[in-house]
C-alpha cells in the first residue's frame, strides 16, 4: 500500500514539473538571460522556441528578414554602414540562424555551443573570395600575394596556416626573394626556375635524362636550397680541376 502511495507522488510531482517547464520554461529550463535586443522575450520562450522541437529559423524570420539585416532595423529604421562589418547575410544560401546564433548570454552554455560561421552557408561564388568580407593582411609575405587565401589557409581558422615552404624549399642565400620571382601570375601551385638561372631547358633535359632523371622540370624534387646548390657548384669545379 505504502509503495503504491509512494509510485502516485513521485507521478504527481513529475507531471507537476513538466507542466512547470511548459508555464514557465524562462525560470525552470533557461540557460542564461536573452541578450538585450531580446529581452521583452524573457517570459515568452515559446515566441521563439517550438516545444521539445528547439528555434526554427523560420521563427527568426517572421522579424529578421534576410535582405534587411544589416541594412535597416526591425522597425524600418535605415542602418548607417558599420565600419569594419560586412552584409553577408544576403549572400546566404541558407538562412540557418542557429548555425551561429545563440541568444542566450549563459556563461558556460553559449561556449558549449561551439558556435562559428560555417562558409558552406554562402554562396559558392563567394567562399573562395576572402577579400569580399575580409581584410588582406598587411605583412610582408602578404603584401606579395593576390592569390587565393584557401591555397594555405582553412575557412574553418586563419591560423595555423598549413603551408610551409622550408618543407619544399629552403629560400637561403639568394633565394628570399619576392614570390612572383618564382612564382608567376600568382600562381602558387606552380614555380619556374628559369627566372634567375640562365639555363637552357633543351640542354637540361638532356642532361638529366642522360643521369636517368625523367622528372627534369621538378627542381625543387633534388635541389632543396641555395646552399645545397653552392655545394654541388662547387663539387663540380672541383672535378673539372682534378
Amino acid at each position: 500500500m505504502i509503495r503504491r502511495w509512494l509510485l502516485v507522488v513521485i507521478g504527481v510531482n513529475l507531471v507537476a514539473l513538466a507542466a512547470l517547464v511548459f508555464i514557465y520554461p524562462h525560470l525552470m529550463v533557461a540557460p542564461g538571460p536573452l541578450v538585450t535586443e531580446h529581452s521583452a522575450f524573457t517570459s515568452d520562450c515559446f515566441a521563439c522556441h517550438s516545444p521539445l522541437r528547439g528555434v526554427a529559423s523560420a521563427r527568426c524570420a517572421a522579424c529578421h528578414v534576410a535582405a534587411d539585416i544589416g541594412v535597416r532595423t526591425t522597425k524600418g529604421v535605415v542602418l548607417a554602414p558599420a565600419a569594419g562589418k560586412v552584409r553577408f547575410h544576403q549572400a546566404l544560401v541558407e538562412q540557418n540562424c542557429m548555425a551561429c546564433h545563440t541568444d542566450h548570454k549563459g556563461p558556460k552554455f553559449a561556449p558549449a555551443l561551439g558556435k562559428g560561421f560555417s562558409h558552406l552557408l554562402l554562396r559558392s561564388d563567394l567562399r573562395d573570395d576572402c577579400t569580399a568580407c575580409h581584410t588582406k593582411p598587411t605583412g610582408n609575405l602578404h603584401r606579395q600575394i593576390s592569390g587565393n587565401c584557401r591555397q594555405c589557409h582553412d575557412q574553418k581558422a586563419w591560423k595555423p596556416a598549413t603551408f610551409n615552404h622550408d618543407k619544399s624549399f629552403l629560400l637561403d642565400g639568394d633565394h628570399k626573394a619576392p614570390c612572383a620571382t618564382c612564382h608567376e601570375s600568382d600562381d602558387y601551385s606552380r614555380y619556374t626556375c628559369y627566372g634567375c638561372h640562365e639555363h637552357q631547358p633543351a640542354r637540361i633535359k638532356a642532361k638529366h635524362v642522360k643521369e636517368g632523371i625523367p622528372n627534369f622540370e621538378n627542381c625543387v624534387e633534388c635541389h632543396r636550397s641555395a646552399s645545397e646548390e653552392k655545394s654541388e657548384r662547387g663539387n663540380s669545379r672541383k672535378k673539372k680541376r682534378d
